[in-house]
């Protein structure tokens, strides 16, 4: 069987490579005559492996000393609770909400506190992000929270809010590693791995090391305390051993591309191709103002509902997996992470223009 191009929004493709030399490994990890999935976590060989991916991560990401690297479970989605309940001091936070996700993460801290909704492209189906440079910002916001790629929608910050001096906390699950960023411009910069750098299981938060106190709010469970987890450099309980392994691998292949550099110009090129078709194409088109585009993630709709399942009924058979639009927005959407190869967008556009030839 041979592989198809697989356009899922995550759990999504992953280098070839990477997945080869994981099968290699398999059975008898460098010697140690096991797998890396029945290593215990305390032993010498998973030190290495955990204590390798964060200095390649910190080296890709150029993470500042004074930030820490987690390594934890329960998705993003866990995320939306342990933020408020770590960094809610005042019990107050402004969130920006541009999506499915960043409304979730909106709900969740209503639960904590006083949640604002400063900002929110609701309106217009989440198709465009909202201009966020002059924001009423609450007097006393613990943090201005952002999801930063929004992968049911396809929008992108392409610039970050003005937070007029109050830590910016965004969840980057869908845009992770795709280009440089700045760290120090955030407080928290988070995201589940399964879309663009591992399997499905594990969450990086990349966390100022002033934002981890021992101050969090009444009833916190302890599994949820940055601090706990910060302290004890992620191994406070077992790992997801396994997935942070395969991220690793993941941090290495990039570093081998050329770093985040090089990763940016390859997806800006990967992008290019599919958004310059739906831009001339008499039968696709996309769904997300243009200056607002995702590098990631690209929706877009031929306009009738049965045509557009006919297309992804058709693209199935061809060989390209995953392009139904997400069950609340409908079409399709074609997600291009890192480890999707660009003649893998290449022979999908080359697949559009035969269908609209058919359909038109």
């Amino acid at each position: 069987m041979s592989r198809v191009y697989n356009f899922s929004a995550g759990p999504a493709v992953l280098p070839e490579e990477v997945l080869k030399e994981a099968a290699e490994e398999m059975l008898d990890y460098r010697g140690t005559g096991m797998s890396v999935m029945e290593m215990s976590h305390r032993s010498k060989a998973y030190d290495t492996i955990i204590k390798e991916a964060e200095a390649d991560l910190r080296e890709l990401m150029n993470i500042p000393d004074n930030y820490k690297v987690l390594f934890l479970q329960g998705g993003a989605s866990q995320q939306f609770a342990m933020i408020p309940m770590n960094l809610m001091k005042n019990k107050v936070a402004d969130y920006i909400v541009t999506g499915q996700w960043a409304k979730k993460a909106y709900q969740e801290a209503c639960i904590y506190g006083k949640a604002n909704k400063i900002a929110s492209s609701e309106d217009q189906t989440f198709s465009y992000i909202p201009d966020c440079s002059d924001l009423p910002i609450s007097e006393d916001a613990d943090y201005v929270y952002i999801c930063e790629n929004n992968t049911i929608y396809g929008t992108k910050f392409k610039t970050l809010p003005n937070t007029k001096g109050k830590t910016l906390v965004a969840d980057v699950s869908s845009c992770f590693l795709s280009e440089p960023v700045d760290v120090t411009k955030y407080g928290v910069i988070y995201g589940g791995v399964q879309k663009n750098i591992g399997p499905a299981g594990v969450v990086i938060v990349i966390i100022r090391e002033d934002l981890i106190t021992e101050d969090v709010l009444p009833g916190t469970p302890t599994m949820l305390k940055y601090k706990i987890h910060a302290d004890n450099d992620s191994l406070y309980n077992t790992p997801p051993a396994y997935g942070i392994y395969i991220c690793g691998k993941v941090f290495k292949w990039l570093k081998k591309q050329g770093g985040l550099e090089a990763m940016k110009a390859y997806n800006e090129k990967k992008a290019a191709i599919l958004y310059d078709f739906l831009d001339q194409s008499r039968l696709f088109k996309g769904t997300v103002r243009r200056e607002d585009r995702s590098l990631m993630n690209v929706p877009f709709v031929t306009g009738n509902e049965e045509l557009d399942a006919k297309f992804v009924k058709e693209a199935k058979a061809a060989g390209f997996e995953n392009l139904k639009g997400h069950r609340s927005v409908g079409g399709m959407r074609a997600s291009i992470y890192n480890a999707m190869p660009i003649e893998g967008v290449e022979k999908l556009v080359e697949f559009m223009k035969k269908f609209e030839e058919e359909n038109a």
